[in-house]
């Protein structure tokens, strides 16, 4: 594929550069305030949603120029596009797909504004690489569905107004895919409890959540009743290249070997010991992968082709690189990496903090062994596992 910009496009660059020139302030510099006034300004430019339909709020944008634009914002270290992620991911382009009018004038406009945050409903205890087989019951009486069940790995439930979720309303059918059904519910909704899971520093990005008798309105449904599976599976076309991936991990790495170059040991920068010099090649080869990968991905995307299971390929090395890296700046900090917090502590423990907080981005989206299983029966062709 020839990435070649259009006029078009070399002039939509232009216009991103020049925003950020005027707008983005240096990190250290961004007062309290800063991030909500950059919301402001790329929602009124609809760069929030930006490849949304334009009826519905979105910038209407190619995908190529979705490319351009979340390029020239990682090179920038700008903020997100949006704050509500998993409402600009999936929620709100699941919506916009399979949901009524009443329910796109009713949720659209406030994730591109960011007005508060969704949580996914879909993993639970002994549905997790296998989702089709969820057995969250869901029993409709009058104008109402009924919920019963668990949902586990539940990210920012603790603070999300809204959920996207996937229930069992038939139990007779021909497959597992058939007789899902999705709803969104109100997270204030009696019978919802939600039980936060903290990870090893103390922090806690995912929830088990519990429904006991749980009442949602019909209305509520998104698609048709036992339709849940395609549309969780199906989603507007999106740019889907990891370019915000692959640059945050350039950055991290390049920050990695500054720290390899400041850390002195037996006397020596830990720069020069040949094992950590071999790892960060090593990191970087993986990172250029991925980029290499993402090319890969656009191309199709820019042919009118399908994105299918080839982008677990890039799912699995980030959960990788997200732990080797981790693993990695605590080898170079030695018996400093003891100490987590406290006066003294080599960047204020920032290294510790990266290797402890691993869950959030390697179970997030599906783990690593759903991905390989993925990568074997859909791209390789080998048996179930």
């Amino acid at each position: 594929m020839d990435f070649q910009l259009s006029p078009k496009e070399e002039a939509f660059r232009d216009e991103v550069r020049s925003f950020l020139d005027e707008n983005l302030l240096p990190e250290g510099e961004r007062a309290d305030d800063f991030v909500g006034t950059w919301f402001q300004k790329i929602r009124e430019k609809r760069w929030v949603g930006f490849s949304w339909p334009r009826e519905v709020g979105g910038g209407g944008g190619s995908i190529m120029e979705q490319v351009i634009l979340k390029d020239e914002m990682a090179q920038r270290k700008a903020p997100p596009l949006g704050s509500c992620f998993m409402g600009l991911a999936w929620v709100g382009p699941a919506i916009i797909q399979y949901g009524t009018d009443e329910q796109k004038q009713r949720f659209v406009p406030e994730i591109l504004d960011g007005t508060y945050h969704w949580c996914t409903g879909y993993s639970e205890p002994d549905s997790g690489s296998d989702l089709a087989s969820l057995k969250c019951r869901c029993e409709r009486e009058g104008d109402e569905y009924v919920i019963n069940g668990q949902k586990i790995w539940t990210s920012i439930a603790m603070w999300s107004k809204w959920m996207i979720l996937l229930v069992r309303t038939q139990t007779a059918v021909l497959t597992k895919h058939d007789g899902i059904t999705c709803l969104l519910v109100p997270m204030d909704t009696k019978g919802i409890d939600v039980r936060p899971i903290r990870n090893m520093s103390g922090g806690a990005m995912f929830a088990e959540v519990f429904f006991d008798d749980v009442r949602v309105p019909v209305e509520n449904r998104l698609g048709e009743e036992g339709q849940g599976w395609q549309v969780t599976i199906s989603a507007l076309a999106s740019e889907r290249s990891s370019i915000a991936e692959v640059h945050g991990l350039i950055r991290r790495i390049a920050e990695i070997g500054d720290l390899a170059r400041r850390k002195v040991k037996n006397g020596r920068p830990a720069i020069e010991a040949p094992s950590i010099r071999r790892r960060i090649l090593e990191a970087e080869t993986q990172i250029e992968a991925m980029r290499l990968n993402g090319m890969r991905f656009l191309t199709k995307q820019l042919k009118g082709e399908p994105l299918g299971s080839e982008t677990s390929v890039n799912k699995l090395l980030r959960a990788k690189l997200e732990v080797d890296l981790g693993e990695l700046a605590l080898e170079i900090l030695g018996s400093d990496a003891a100490v987590r917090k406290g006066e003294g502590t080599l960047d204020g423990g920032r290294w510790q903090d990266l290797s402890l907080n691993w869950p959030d981005v390697v179970i997030g989206g599906g783990t690593p062994n759903i991905q390989k299983n993925i990568i074997a029966e859909r791209i390789l062709g080998l048996p179930k596992d």
